[in-house]
């Protein structure tokens, strides 16, 4: 079964950023391509308590295992030492990431304190979304009680587009909370 933000980008998005933009074809378009999560753990990585509880959170929220990655290098003023455990990562693609999308955009922002809008300004010159969230007990699927302590995340969302503008227009399309230019 297609996820319904799939479905509704095919059918009617995609021809929306053809006519707007003035494509000759569909798939000129911009498309997302993967979701990247990651979450930093700093020094608890080196905790394989609360490693595994960062990564049972993480997989309820994606749906998927998430990997473990590493310092590259030894840092003293961080306290890192290389090839220590520095958070996860987890790498959305195909239907699981149309999936998160719509969980985040519909259940997860809205729960958000204080939510007044995603920043336009997270978009870099290849037309890539990056932003962060400050608690990643906003998802219904992570339990306010087990969690340990609240921790942030990192979403990228990569997108193939000719620039920022295109992929603006596809993110707002698929009903994401941006702040509008006026609103402080």
């Amino acid at each position: 079964m297609t996820p319904r933000l799939k479905e509704l980008y095919l059918n009617e998005i995609q021809p929306a950023l053809k006519n707007e933009f003035g494509f000759k074809n569909l798939n000129m378009g911009p498309k997302i391509e993967k979701v990247v999560l990651n979450m930093g753990l700093g020094l608890d990585g080196n905790d394989s308590k609360v490693l595994k509880s960062c990564a049972e959170d993480l997989a309820k929220i994606t749906g998927q295992k998430p990997v473990t990655t590493k310092f590259k290098k030894s840092v003293a003023n961080f306290k890192t030492r290389k090839g220590s455990n520095a958070g996860l990562k987890v790498t959305l693609r195909k239907n699981k990431m149309y999936e998160f999308l719509d969980r985040l955009v519909n259940i997860a922002l809205p729960r958000v304190k204080d939510f007044r809008g995603l920043s336009s300004n997270g978009f870099d010159k290849f037309g890539n979304y990056t932003f962060g969230i400050k608690e990643h007990i906003i998802f219904p699927e992570v339990s306010f009680d087990r969690a340990d302590k609240v921790r942030g995340l990192d979403i990228v969302i990569a997108i193939s587009s000719l620039n920022k503008e295109h992929s603006f227009s596809l993110l707002k399309k698929m009903n994401f909370p941006f702040i509008k230019k006026g609103d402080n």
